[in-house]
């Protein structure tokens, strides 16, 4: 007779196992998952939460302020806080040169061209900027280097045309470079006629007008208004 050993077992007992199993996943997975704790790197601080919630950024706390936040020492004011005059981030062409006005004339008519200059800077209220070479010249430059260099940085060129102008070879190589510098340019030669006549005139400047020095002024307020004038059509 068989052992009651070797039978095999029923059905029912062969699944007990499987059934404690299967009971086992299914309270496992019912189960509510524990709460992990909160990183500080992965994830804001409480303080950080409130601000976010409340429709304002998170602060850093990582990251230094930047340094452009602060002006910089060598770069000097701000477009905002220099004079408007003077300011070089104006949309206008004026800025494009470092100055309005060149005045060419001869070692004879010195304190006549100072006098014209300070006319110039003085009295106007577009605070127009001068170039006169006894005082603006880089010193130990050579004379057609400066000269030329003169006339390529300024807007306008004043030239004051007297006896001891005609008679200087420097005048009429200053004179004949103001003409090349910007032959199509109206306004922007404005000769000054003082002490001459009519029939002096250079032919070279013939073809535009003059302005005449023998007025109580020397002719100053007409170079000054043709000056703006030709300025304004740079803005």
């Amino acid at each position: 007779m068989a052992s009651s050993s070797s039978v095999p077992a029923s059905p029912a007992q062969s699944k007990k196992p499987r059934d404690k199993i299967a009971d086992w996943l299914r309270q496992t997975l019912l189960k509510k998952p524990k709460k992990m704790p909160v990183s500080q790197e992965s994830h804001p601080s409480d303080g950080s939460q409130t601000a976010t919630q409340d429709g304002l950024p998170p602060p850093s706390r990582s990251s230094p302020p930047s340094c452009s936040s602060h002006p910089s020492r060598s770069s000097g004011l701000s477009p905002t806080l220099q004079p408007t005059h003077m300011d070089p981030s104006s949309s206008s062409g004026r800025w494009s040169k470092d100055y309005d006005v060149c005045v060419c004339h001869s070692e004879e008519d010195l304190e006549a061209a100072q006098a014209l200059v300070s006319y110039l800077e003085s009295s106007s209220k577009a605070s127009l900027r001068c170039f006169l070479q006894l005082r603006d010249a880089t010193p130990g430059g050579a004379i057609v280097s400066e000269l030329c260099q003169a006339l390529s940085s300024s807007h306008c060129h004043v030239l004051l045309i007297t006896p001891g102008f005609l008679r200087d070879p420097w005048c009429k190589y200053q004179m004949l470079q103001a003409l090349t510098e910007a032959p199509g340019a109206e306004g922007c030669t404005i000769p000054l006629l003082s002490g001459l006549t009519r029939a002096a005139y250079p032919p070279e400047l013939r073809f535009m007008y003059y302005v005449d020095g023998r007025g109580q002024d020397g002719g100053f307020y007409q170079v000054k208004e043709a000056v703006i004038r030709y300025l304004e059509t740079l803005s």
